[in-house]
């Protein structure tokens, strides 16, 4: 979508599985890791990142999106935020409403101005977090029921601020092992009844509650660490997943899925994949 075209977006987002309408990315123009923040970047450090095969890896991911008839809307990227690619951090749309996140790291903030300017351009209506950290990767959405982690990227205070913004809705708090920086990252929901679960980043009591709501399809800590949990569903039981999480995939499969592979290794050097790189603002 060309970023100077001028017109009114509806945003609605009711859950993660839904059928994904239009989502919002970046290219990885600028991708660098400059900043350890988790135990993959740890490891890629002194590779970094191969921004050309970063390129062309998000390239196909998006076409592939647009293949699945996904109206993918590109932010410009900006030489000043090595880690823009992740744009389901900067803003998340729960329901008919677009919120903009304040970021916690230093090395994020101000990448929520660019998307300011992009809803202020198409006249989407949005309340931008500007007292509490929370951040996208922290927030899961299920009907009206919505998840949220507690880690060092998302406050509790900001929570208690969206139970108050959004009365009508079950927001339920879930701590993890703040290590893993989002939630997403270790749970992921990919139907009414179905989710993906790295089971050594939650407490036995959270895992207990998780399981009496669904039905949890483990992910080894293996697979964890290239992202298997961080997959993108894009309704009618497809869902974006690496090809090097084989585990995963076929476990996706044997429940009805299909699985759309697509190399995102480059990508996943940052510690971010499919789910990482979309920020949905309408689903149905």
């Amino acid at each position: 979508m060309n970023m100077d075209r001028i017109d009114t977006i509806q945003t609605n987002c009711q859950s993660e599985y839904d059928v994904l309408r239009k989502v919002i990315v970046c290219e990885p123009q600028f991708m660098a890791i400059d900043e350890i923040i988790n135990d993959v970047q740890k490891k890629y450090k002194n590779d970094n990142i191969n921004i050309d095969r970063a390129l062309i890896q998000h390239n196909n991911f998006v076409a592939k999106m647009r293949d699945e008839g996904v109206d993918v809307i590109t932010l410009v990227a900006n030489s000043s935020f090595p880690e823009q690619v992740f744009t389901r951090d900067i803003g998340f749309t729960l329901g008919n409403q677009t919120f903009v996140s304040e970021m916690a790291s230093s090395i994020r903030q101000g990448e929520e101005t660019v998307l300011q300017k992009w809803l202020d351009t198409h006249h989407v209506p949005f309340q931008k977090l500007s007292q509490n950290h929370i951040e996208g990767g922290d927030v899961i959405i299920d009907g009206k029921t919505i998840y949220i982690g507690l880690s060092h990227r998302t406050s509790q205070s900001a929570i208690e601020q969206l139970k108050a913004d959004l009365p009508d809705n079950e927001i339920i708090m879930v701590p993890f092992d703040p290590k893993y920086l989002h939630l997403d990252c270790v749970f992921n929901i990919l139907s009414p009844t179905e989710a993906l679960i790295f089971p050594e980043a939650l407490e036995a009591q959270t895992l207990n509650f998780l399981a009496s709501r669904y039905q949890l399809i483990k992910v080894s800590k293996e697979e964890q660490f290239t992202m298997g949990t961080n997959v993108l569903s894009i309704g009618n039981k497809k869902v974006f997943s690496l090809p090097m999480n084989h585990q995963v995939n076929e476990e996706i499969r044997r429940h009805g899925y299909e699985v759309i592979e697509v190399d995102f290794s480059e990508i996943i050097k940052s510690g971010g994949s499919f789910r990482c790189c979309t920020m949905p603002i309408t689903r149905g």
